[in-house]
């Protein structure tokens, strides 16, 4: 590939860091090189981040061959992670939406095996049923294209977000979001054999989007997340802790805030876990 690296980025010990998608104006001043042409800005990016946290499937599934592109612009170990549809999420009729979910698992599934993670995003003000909810999760297929799927559930009414909740994740095997923000509901109880974090709280101020001794305090928690352990620092919402006695996959997207920054704390992040 003429101008770009072949060689993707390993993740450190099973962790990942990333972004939130691949086009945004302002990298293209502070990450994207001068003159990079956008159709390959994610050529670009999945040669210097770990995993991409895709948001616009959340506005709407993509065809199968606009999957098949993205995997076939990225490198070997590459992985994805992806907002399922609002329009599923968004059912007022949640456990009959089988087919769509099976629609857009099927279609997302041509990402092979840089498919990473689904995440189901439920806003505030959507609360839903506490048992459609729970059907809901029974039609979340367990595989796709013959590779195992990972579920990641972010549900954003605090009202719904209990113990109950959790114990529902648990029982599913599913993963909740832990989100490091005041405008969500952020508690870092591990609810699958995988954690995913989204840190939302980048600074224009600082190049790494947080300072150094901010990371190395995440570098610290995420380490303790991979080895299956929990960190004690972090909020959550049943006291017991739920150690693993083997090593989880992290995924460690930076997202919103100060977006222009998130590339740029993304990788100080991956130097930092790598430096060990």
């Amino acid at each position: 590939m003429e101008g770009l690296a072949e060689a993707g980025v390993p993740p450190v010990d099973g962790i990942r860091t990333g972004i939130g998608g691949w086009t945004f104006a302002p990298w293209r001043d502070n990450f994207y090189p001068k003159g990079l042409v956008q159709r390959r800005e994610l050529e670009y990016a999945s040669r210097r981040l770990s995993a991409i946290e895709i948001n616009g499937t959340w506005y709407g599934a993509q065809k199968p061959a606009t999957y098949a592109k993205w995997r076939d612009d990225t490198p070997p170990g590459f992985m994805f992670s992806a907002k399922a549809p609002m329009r599923i999420t968004q059912s007022r009729a949640l456990a009959k939406t089988g087919t769509q979910v099976e629609d857009f698992v099927g279609g997302i599934a041509e990402l092979g095996d840089r498919l990473g993670p689904l995440v189901w995003q439920f806003d505030r003000g959507t609360r839903p049923d506490r048992a459609e909810f729970a059907a809901f999760l029974d039609l979340l297929p367990r595989e796709a294209g013959g590779r195992p799927l990972r579920h990641v559930l972010d549900v954003r009414d605090p009202d719904f977000v209990d113990a109950g909740y959790i114990a529902l994740a648990r029982s599913q095997g599913m993963a909740t979001v832990f989100t490091d923000s005041p405008e969500h509901p952020s508690f870092a109880d591990v609810t699958a054999g995988f954690v995913y974090a989204r840190l939302m709280r980048a600074r224009a101020g600082s190049a790494t989007g947080y300072p150094r001794d901010e990371l190395e305090q995440w570098a610290g928690r995420v380490r303790t997340w991979a080895a299956g352990g929990e960190p004690d620092d972090l909020p959550r919402i049943d006291p017991q802790q739920v150690p693993s006695p083997v090593a989880r996959d992290v995924f460690v997207f930076f997202i919103a805030a100060a977006k222009e920054r998130n590339p740029a704390a993304a990788m100080a992040l991956h130097a930092l876990l790598e430096a060990r």
